[in-house]
């Protein structure tokens, strides 16, 4: 049970919690009458308002209405003003604009363009809008009238600013940098900066707006005309420095520093002038075959004479391999080659000049246009080089020729510049240079192999032998004509092959194949006492063009020299039979074998001959001492009165019988009459090589002076005649001084 106190307690507690409950609900009903009043008024008031604002909508709106109407009818008014202006304007575009293109855009050019711009746009309004107008056919004349003064203008900055290229600055422009310490480009400068821009623009102008392309021919022609006498002008330069200093030289360019190391002289690849250097040297005293690099056989004595007189003849002999020559030859050979470099330069600087001026999709066929005239000139004067080289070939005067081999190599040297600058221009423009070439090769190889037959078939002539026995003319100008041959290896090399291969260009896979069959398609000599001029074995070589043909080239050059060689083996050996005396004709084969064989070996043709024909050295050595050998037989008849075999016997102290002495007499006589008739005849002749003719002079000094030293001592001191002193005519040491004179005329 809960206590009393305790449950009187709770009871008051609950009802002070029922008071407070019921306070709190009368607040409640209070607060809610007092928000329903306050939405009423509310209410109230936004129905008020709302009666209002519509009030005002209804008055806003049509004054609204009437200001957006009021403005739309500004603003079209305003832009029918500005048509209207924008109209009368065109209509004053003849009036306003006709002063400056009357005028002309000379020194104006952006003003002028700036008008012509006007006028086009008043073109195009009056066509679109007014097709009938008058002002119209106005402002068309106009338009017309401009753009003829901007072509105009267009020719005049190209005819006033484009210049010919100073041969000068072509020459620094082409001329090798490899001999200078300081390398700087030489840029060429067609137009003036300023005027350059003006042609741009109004190129650009009359592609874009004048719808005209008649300026691009302007612009080939009058560039053509520059390239054309810039070259023109450069092989005229060469004519005349040759003619008043000999050397065409280029110095510096004007704008160098003082402190540029000065240009020396383009090399000069001339043939005649190898040859006139030659006999430069031949006529002085100081070859010893080191002085200036010379490979050259040290000179003396006869060989000395022989050599200059040779060369002299073979400069001037109006039939030999350098008829003709002169240096006015290789002014032009040196000429053309040069305008070769300077066309490739020229073109390529010309259409660097063409990209800035002429559309992208017309540049090719422009530049094709522009370079015609340079290229067929050219190609004309090359043709006309092949032309005079075939002429030559009838005469016989392979000199000529010989200034195919320096220009041929510099076109092949300079055909891949060539074939970049002509890409994209017409097959007809870049067949010209593979043409030429091909023309060059072929009259080159027909020089080569009609000199080979020249050599072969040479006339044996009484006159034109040598009376001493010494070197012909024929194996000088051979050697000679093969020395100018090494400095065209791979250029005869090529020759050759084009010939067989009938590309000039490729390369058989198969060179060992070809080189047999091309060796055996030669006119090769027969068999020469045992010796044969055939290639020996050609080795195996890579099937890679890049790796063999250089090896490959030298192996046809080869072959062809060791033809040469044999050709004027059978025909020295045919002209030796003109000779009466066999100890002559042998001296002869002697002299020219040794000359032929020293020839080789002074200079690279014994390495280039040994590609083929290892043995030739060995050969020739062989037939040298052939000859001396036959030539030592003339003395037999000599030797052979006094020789053991043929002497009388009889016995020591027993007196002589008329017919022992008579006989005795007779071997002296014999002795000395052939002693002198020898010593007399081959003291006239020549043999040039002094160590060759000392060892000739003291075999057969050695052979003579001991058999008549024998026959002397053993019958010196026999009473065979009363008068010993005519038969007794020399000692045996004064034999030995008169063989000592042989082939010594100044003795």
């Amino acid at each position: 049970m809960i206590p009393p106190q305790e449950a009187s307690a709770r009871r008051r507690e609950i009802e002070d919690k029922l008071k407070q409950e019921e306070e709190t609900l009368s607040f409640i009903r209070d607060s809610l009458e007092k928000s329903d009043q306050l939405t009423k008024n509310m209410v109230s008031i936004l129905s008020s308002f709302e009666s209002r604002l519509m009030k005002l909508e209804n008055s806003i709106i049509p004054v609204h209405k009437q200001t957006e109407n009021l403005q739309r009818l500004q603003e079209n008014v305003e832009k029918t003003l500005s048509c209207l202006d924008h109209v009368i304007s065109y209509y004053h575009v003849a009036s306003d604009t006709e002063k400056i293109i009357r005028e002309g855009p000379t020194g104006r050019l952006e003003e002028y363009l700036g008008s012509m711009a006007k006028i086009q746009k008043a073109v195009e309004y009056f066509q679109d809008n007014s097709p009938d107008s008058p002002e119209l056919n106005k402002v068309k004349l106009l338009f017309e009238r401009g753009k003829e003064s901007l072509e105009s203008e267009f020719r005049s900055l190209m005819t006033r600013h484009s210049k010919v290229v100073s041969p000068v600055l072509i020459l620094d422009l082409i001329s090798g940098d490899d001999e200078l310490e300081v390398q700087e480009d030489v840029a060429l400068e067609h137009l003036p900066e300023s005027v350059l821009q003006d042609v741009i623009r109004i190129s650009r102008w009359l592609v874009e707006y004048g719808r005209n392309q008649d300026f691009m021919n302007v612009y080939y022609q009058i560039r053509s005309s520059q390239l054309d006498r810039s070259i023109k002008g450069l092989k005229e330069h060469f004519r005349k420095s040759s003619s008043s200093s000999g050397v065409p030289y280029s110095p510096a360019i004007p704008n160098k520093r003082k402190d540029t190391p000065t240009k020396k002289p383009p090399r000069r690849p001339g043939t005649i002038r190898k040859a006139q250097n030659l006999l430069k040297q031949y006529s002085q005293h100081g070859l010893d075959g080191k002085k200036g690099g010379s490979n050259l056989i040290p000179l003396e004595g006869h060989e000395h004479d022989f050599r200059v007189k040779h060369l002299s003849e073979a400069l001037n002999d109006k039939h030999g391999p350098l008829a003709g020559r002169d240096d006015m030859l290789d002014v032009e050979t040196d000429a053309y080659i040069h305008c070769v470099s300077a066309f490739v330069k020229l073109a390529q600087s010309e259409y660097q000049l063409l990209a800035d001026i002429i559309p992208e999709h017309h540049q090719k066929k422009t530049f094709d246009s522009l370079i015609q005239d340079a290229l067929d000139g050219l190609m004309l004067e090359g043709e006309n080089i092949v032309s005079a080289a075939r002429k030559a070939i009838i005469r016989h005067d392979f000199s000529t020729v010989l200034t195919v081999f320096p220009i041929l190599r510099h076109l092949k040297q300079t055909k891949p510049e060539f074939d970049q600058v002509l890409q994209g221009t017409a097959a007809s423009t870049k067949n010209k240079l593979p043409g030429l070439i091909t023309s060059m090769e072929t009259i080159g190889a027909k020089a080569l192999e009609d000199f080979a037959d020249n050599i072969k078939n040479d006339p044996d002539k009484e006159y034109n032998m040598p009376k001493d026995g010494t070197v012909h003319e024929l194996t000088s100008n051979a050697i000679l004509f093969l020395q100018q041959l090494l400095d065209f290896q791979e250029t005869a090399g090529a020759m050759l092959a084009s010939q067989v291969l009938g590309d000039t260009y490729n390369i058989p896979l198969d060179p060992r194949a070809f080189l047999l069959t091309w060796a055996s398609s030669l006119t090769m000599p027969p068999v020469i006492e045992g010796w044969l001029w055939v290639p020996e074995r050609v080795q195996e070589t890579s099937s890679s063009a890049t790796s063999y043909s250089s090896e490959f080239s030298k192996r046809l050059l080869s072959t062809y020299i060791c033809k040469v060689l044999g050709n004027l083996q059978l025909n020295l050996l045919s002209k030796s039979k003109v000779y009466e005396d066999p100890a002559l004709s042998a001296i002869f084969l002697h002299n020219n074998y040794n000359y032929i064989l020293k020839s080789l070996e002074k200079s690279e043709l014994i390495q280039l001959v040994a590609v083929t024909q290892k043995t030739a050295e060995r050969s020739y050595r062989e037939h040298i001492e052939q000859q001396i050998q036959t030539y030592q037989r003339s003395w037999l008849k000599v030797t052979d009165y006094i020789a053991e075999k043929n002497l009388p016997v009889f016995q020591s102290g027993v007196k002589l019988r008329d017919k022992e002495r008579q006989m005795i007499k007779e071997r002296f006589k014999g002795f000395n009459d052939g002693l002198e008739e020898l010593c007399k005849i081959q003291k006239a002749w020549a043999i040039p090589d002094t160590e060759q003719r000392d060892k000739i002079r003291q075999a057969q000094k050695n052979i003579v002076k001991e058999t008549y030293g024998a026959f002397l001592h053993r019958f010196g001191n026999v009473s065979f005649t009363k008068n010993p002193d005519k038969y007794i005519k020399y000692q045996v040491e004064q034999v030995g001084d008169m063989i000592d004179r042989l082939f010594d005329t100044s003795a």
